[in-house]
């Protein structure tokens, strides 16, 4: 139970962050979709940790097999497994945590649930769980730019206070890529990864957000009422490990605003296709897509788990301090870029199925 997402592409992870290992059951995947382990592993690459000085320095190759579901590189439309195992855990630095709860993370919260837990490494709640969803996510991407030109790009936007200038309607992947914190903008990334490494060194970490853009998306996706598009993104965007808010179009700024001053126009462009003049919408009206970029923001709170000493208690109830072990991202951020861009991948992939089952077209 609440470890399955989506309707007519359905994905079930599993696996612990120091067990065997993690990955994904995929049901409803069309057949002869071309796919490769290679495919997904860019993906995989994006998100793993030990990637630079800002990240955790867990050193894991995150290397993807395919269980089941592809033959021949083809999809066959069965349930579709993918295997990554772990190779670099150190579970003995979670000993002390076997007893005290780490402030602002699941520990006590898990306990209270199931009254059991798996202490070593958080078990379900570490992000490491994410590495399902970014496989999955890296094969809705091909349905999505197959059937209908969809391209996906997310990248960092804000960390703590600082704040990169970003285009989204002309945002590159390659421009994203271009540095290890994933934000666009060289001057605001170069001060970001300063700021990250500060952070680093003080045995404490930081927040921020990241924004997402899905250009090409069709008209039509979404399903009122409790289906709203806006809806089923929100949902899956907050499913990820240490994300607090979400935002659309406009979002909270937009509330600033007056109705005149708010609402997309339309008008009708050399091909005769309907079209917003602005996008404040965000891509989305009434719970279904309209054609123009959706545009999403998700903030990030700072990593739990940090190495300056706090106060907590125990599983019993008494009152001690914690000064965590183990290896930790100061900053989420630079690695939730391709776990954003994952979710936000699985909505839409899940909605153009359902459009085109119920409507039969695209």
């Amino acid at each position: 139970m609440g470890n399955t997402f989506g309707h007519l592409f359905r994905i079930t992870t599993f696996g612990e962050s120091h067990g065997g290992g993690v990955g994904v059951i995929i049901d409803g995947c069309p057949p002869r979709l071309e796919v490769s382990e290679a495919d997904i592993q860019v993906d995989l690459d994006r998100r793993r940790p030990g990637q630079s000085k800002i990240t955790t320095p867990r050193k894991e190759t995150d290397t993807c097999e395919i269980i089941s579901g592809v033959f021949e590189g083809k999809t066959l439309g069965t349930p579709i497994a993918i295997l990554v195992r772990n190779k670099d855990a150190r579970s003995q630095d979670y000993d002390e945590m076997a007893r005290k709860f780490r402030p602002s993370h699941a520990d006590a919260t898990y306990e209270a649930k199931y009254g059991i837990r798996n202490w070593q490494g958080g078990g379900r709640s570490s992000a490491r769980e994410t590495i399902g969803r970014v496989a999955a996510g890296a094969i809705a991407k091909k349905i999505l730019k197959q059937v209908a030109n969809v391209e996906i790009v997310g990248y960092v936007k804000r960390i703590k206070n600082l704040e990169g200038i970003i285009d989204p309607a002309t945002v590159t992947l390659e421009e994203v890529e271009s540095n290890m914190v994933r934000c666009p903008d060289r001057e605001a990334a170069e001060k970001m990864i300063d700021l990250i490494d500060q952070t680093r060194r003080d045995k404490d970490s930081i927040g921020g957000v990241v924004e997402c853009i899905a250009r090409q998306v069709p008209k039509g996706l979404g399903q009122p009422v409790f289906d709203k598009l806006e809806a089923d993104l929100a949902k899956g965007v907050m499913s990820l490990p240490a994300s607090k808010g979400f935002e659309i179009g406009s979002g909270f700024a937009g509330t600033l605003l007056t109705g005149s001053e708010h609402n997309d126009e339309f008008y009708t462009d050399e091909t005769g296709e309907i079209r917003t003049t602005t996008n404040r919408s965000g891509g989305i009206q009434g719970g279904i897509s309209n054609g123009e970029n959706i545009i999403i923001r998700v903030a990030f709170k700072p990593t739990a788990t940090i190495g300056k000493e706090q106060k907590t208690v125990s599983k019993t109830g008494e009152e001690t301090t914690l000064a965590a072990k183990g290896r930790h991202d100061p900053c989420v951020l630079p690695r939730a870029v391709p776990m954003v861009e994952a979710m936000v991948a699985l909505v839409l992939c899940d909605h153009l199925l359902r459009q085109q089952g119920q409507c039969g077209v695209i």
